[in-house]
């Protein structure tokens, strides 16, 4: 069939029409998309204009119960707030963190809590939240070698590593006690203020020879030094980091029993930085035949931690309470919000500035006093645990 001038109009005629049509219908699927968006708050955001947020949070990591039990807390203290709040975790990735400050940063939080995975390399993150005038509350681990951080926030470290070592010395009678040494993450501040509190009380005890280091060569070499420098710390820190990992925890503990004679072990003394590795080196040593006895220390009251004490597999946690310190946090922010000056008590030096701090008492919890401690005060249900007096 030949078309002729007429018809090849009339059907390019036809396809503009159709053309304009698909245009309008399109635009109007846009729009109705638009709305739909609009009118649902975004993952991970608690109440206000999803468009954007008052106060971001970004923690660690959530393979950690305790990280997970933050996060519980925020979303219940906020929930009674008119302000907007997104929660970020950066899975112990540091460019995993910078991308959720940036995140943050293009919703227009004004206030930013985060507690790092490396203090220092949190730097960048929280200087590009200051260039935008978001105000930066260090949440728990101090953000160093920067001034862009506003407040800190944070449980009494250095009271911590203390009340974990005078546990240790209130257990232990005669001399040449064996004792090992564990620490957090070389890359976390925390980890050397827990260590520089407990160094303050077990070194006395080390230099009259309660104590027996061994398992490490530069904590003995150093043994004679009430006061350690942090290159100091940091190089005991070195030799028994556990980096905050269980695996890591077991696998040195396992490598310390290894290595040592039957003479180095009997009833030993533990020094363990938090609960997680606690209970990794608390299996480890109890595996051992040639251990008769030990005595661990942790922190945070983990649940499974708790059951421990509660069996005897672990001698103590520090218990420091989420609910005050996230109170604190959402309190600062608050008043950061209505233009106030939050209330403080003390600083802490970050590398750079001194930073002002609101902090937080601890309470050393055994098993004669978990049931007040932890139940009594409302923390953890009865029914969580099993043979509980």
């Amino acid at each position: 069939m030949q078309l002729s001038k007429l018809d090849i109009k009339n059907i390019i005629k036809g396809d503009e029409k159709m053309k304009r049509l698909i245009a309008v219908l399109m635009a109007f699927a846009m729009l109705f998309a638009l709305t739909a968006c609009g009118s649902a708050p975004a993952s991970g955001e608690t109440g206000g204009d999803s468009k954007t947020v008052d106060v971001g949070i970004v923690l660690p990591t959530k393979d950690e119960p305790r990280w997970i039990q933050d996060e519980t807390r925020f979303s219940e203290a906020l929930g009674s707030t008119d302000y907007s709040v997104e929660i970020l975790f950066s899975q112990g990735s540091s460019a995993k963190e910078k991308e959720n400050v940036d995140a943050l940063i293009a919703k227009g939080i004004k206030v930013l809590i985060i507690c790092p995975h490396d203090g220092d390399a949190a730097a960048s993150a929280v200087e590009a939240a200051r260039k935008e005038g978001i105000k930066v509350i260090s949440y728990d681990r101090l953000i160093t070698g920067t001034d862009a951080v506003d407040y800190y926030v944070t449980f009494d470290s250095i009271a911590v590593g203390e009340a974990q070592a005078k546990y240790l010395v209130d257990q232990a009678s005669g001399s040449g006690n064996p004792l090992y040494l564990y620490a957090g993450a070389a890359s976390d501040n925390n980890a050397f203020l827990f260590f520089e509190g407990a160094w303050n009380v077990l070194q006395p005890k080390i230099a009259d020879g309660t104590f027996v280091i061994k398992n490490s060569s530069e904590a003995v070499a150093l043994q004679g030094k009430a006061k350690l420098t942090r290159d100091e710390m940091g190089k005991i820190i070195g030799q028994v980091t556990t980096n905050w990992d269980f695996n890591e925890a077991k696998n040195k503990a396992e490598a310390h029993l290894t290595a040592a004679q039957a003479a180095d072990k009997g009833n030993v003394f533990i020094l363990a930085p938090n609960d997680g590795t606690a209970r990794a080196i608390a299996d480890a040593f109890a595996a051992d035949p040639a251990v008769t006895s030990y005595k661990v220390t942790g922190q945070d009251a983990e649940k499974a931690s708790v059951q421990y004490i509660i069996d005897g597999k672990q001698s103590m946690t520090v218990f420091k309470d989420v609910r005050t310190l996230v109170k604190d946090s959402i309190s600062m922010a608050v008043s950061l919000l209505e233009g106030k000056e939050p209330q403080t008590t003390g600083s802490y030096n970050n590398g750079k500035i001194d930073v002002k701090a609101k902090q937080t008492e601890v309470i050393v919890v055994k098993a004669d006093n978990v049931k007040s401690a932890l139940i009594d005060s409302g923390y953890y249900p009865a029914s969580d645990f099993t043979n509980l007096k």
